[in-house]
């Protein structure tokens, strides 16, 4: 059993049945009682925040936490199958994990998805930039370059976007999957 001397950030603890990543902690010794430990931690099923105190030397359920790179092959209703690229597993996972980003999401890219010791896929996650079509958008309108207007534009996977004026269709653009904005076009 771990102790809190074996606390660090980026590390999984299990508190009443939840799992919950450590974001920071700190070491507080107040004057009369003995020494704590401040512990934020993100909940990894709900994304809450919870803030926990612990008494130096006190027992704590460390989780182990599995990292792997996983490739999207297709969806199969609220299931997205996934295949380990070196020993060609296949797992299905939840499309929650993903969250709102999933709207970027699109056969053959690469997710990073994280298994606890049970082998449950606990938390996925998609690219920060992803490169897709524009499959349409209206056509800018000639000289309109002055102002810092953008139009929106829909992308092969169904997601919309706010794009410059000067993108047309059927360019490919760099898009940041975590607040879905343009950031540049692709050669």
């Amino acid at each position: 059993m771990a102790t809190t001397a074996d606390l660090s950030r980026g590390a999984f603890l299990r508190i009443e049945g939840e799992l919950g990543q450590v974001l920071d902690w700190e070491h507080v010794t107040p004057n009369k009682t003995g020494a704590l430990y401040h512990v934020k931690l993100r909940n990894v099923r709900t994304g809450k925040l919870m803030q926990i105190r612990f008494r130096s030397g006190e027992s704590i359920e460390l989780e182990r936490v599995e990292l792997k790179d996983m490739q999207f092959i297709y969806k199969e209703g609220n299931a997205l199958a996934c295949m380990d690229s070196e020993t060609f597993e296949q797992v299905l996972i939840d499309e929650k994990l993903i969250g709102e980003p999933i709207r970027f999401l699109k056969e053959g890219m690469n997710i990073e998805i994280s298994f606890d010791s049970n082998e449950t896929a606990i938390f996925a996650q998609i690219p920060n930039f992803v490169e897709l079509m524009i499959t349409y958008t209206e056509p800018g309108i000639k000289g309109d370059t002055a102002t810092n207007s953008s139009k929106a534009a829909t992308l092969e996977t169904g997601a919309e976007v706010r794009v410059p004026l000067f993108v047309e269709n059927d360019q490919k653009i760099r898009v940041d999957t975590r607040d879905g904005s343009y950031i540049e076009r692709v050669k």
